[in-house]
């Protein structure tokens, strides 16, 4: 049987001979944390930048710095076996590997009428592979599953060699206390494909019997990239709107967490959920004392640290 996801997420970190980038260093700013009651009958979570920590505080296609990109693409072209079916133009394999990458990229964002368009990552790497395939690129099926599948993996081996994560200290104790108090707990989040895979990861760095299936229902993961929006798009907001109301949940029954006012914390009140700003690292955070003064980005409470959710709770 082919690995999902999950299992090859898991299974390439446990690789001797693979590198990865270190997880950030968490540094948090002078907050003090604001927390009164809320009658809450669920929680939606931000993942980048609250309950994972990433270098750069948020998930990006490329790396600021032009050789930590071409040095993940390098890793790719090895990993992947793909140098057999590149063109033999002057130059480095990665940097030819790059322009695939940038014009498919670049393609994808001009589709859409989107206002806050999000790509989907594996897609950049479906448009590569096909190009590779018309040079008798072959992959192991058994192994990877499906085309969709393999573009998938790709992906993921792509973004985790470009950046590293880690979770927020105290992230297992939120969400498992949490599930305990009852409380139903979702995403509604920029991210992939990938990322409730390696969210799993990045808790498992912390508590190695954490299984997400058992705390976040798969149903109310609300993901950029399947809707083709990012925040602060009204389309993702109304999509989890409609999966809490499959559960019965109205959106001032629910809190939603996140580190930047303009595109978690802003639209979040404007479709009536109460909301609250993680403000547990300076690398995430987006936040001005305009903007906290402002009534339509005020948080309902404000954390430093992600346990103190429980107490908001009754």
């Amino acid at each position: 049987m082919p690995l999902t996801l999950e299992q090859y997420i898991e299974r390439i970190h446990e690789r001797p001979d693979l590198v990865w980038p270190a997880s950030p260093k968490i540094e948090p700013p002078k907050a003090k944390p604001a927390l009164p009651k809320l009658h809450i009958r669920g929680v939606m979570w931000t993942v980048y930048g609250t309950l994972v920590a990433i270098s750069q505080g948020e998930l990006l296609f490329e790396h600021p710095q032009d050789f930590v990109t071409e040095a993940a693409l390098d890793k790719v072209i090895k990993e992947f076996k793909m140098w057999q079916s590149m063109s033999r133009k002057p130059g480095a394999p990665a940097a030819y590997l790059r322009e695939l990458y940038r014009k498919a990229l670049q393609m994808l964002q001009l589709s859409g009428g989107e206002r806050y368009p999000e790509i989907p990552a594996e897609r950049i790497w479906d448009d590569i592979v096909k190009k590779l395939q018309q040079k008798d690129y072959t992959f192991d099926a058994a192994i990877y599953g499906s085309l969709a599948d393999y573009v998938q993996k790709i992906a993921y081996f792509y973004h985790a060699s470009i950046q590293g994560v880690g979770p927020y200290p105290g992230a297992v104790t939120a969400l498992r206390g949490l599930t305990r108090r009852g409380i139903t707990q979702g995403l509604l989040t920029d991210g992939q494909c990938f990322t409730p895979g390696q969210l799993q990861r990045c808790l498992r760095m912390e508590q190695a019997d954490v299984h997400l299936d058992e705390l976040i229902a798969s149903d109310l993961r609300i993901l950029s990239a399947e809707k083709r929006a990012r925040k602060p798009s009204e389309t993702l907001f109304r999509a989890a709107v409609q999966a809490l109301a499959r559960k019965g949940l109205e959106p001032a029954e629910v809190l939603h967490v996140g580190s930047n006012l303009t595109r978690d914390i802003a639209p979040a009140k404007r479709f009536g959920f109460r909301t609250a700003l993680f403000a547990g690292d300076r690398h995430s955070l987006v936040a001005t004392p305009e903007q906290l003064r402002d009534p339509a980005c005020r948080p309902d409470a404000l954390l430093t640290e992600l346990p103190q959710i429980l107490e908001l709770l009754p």
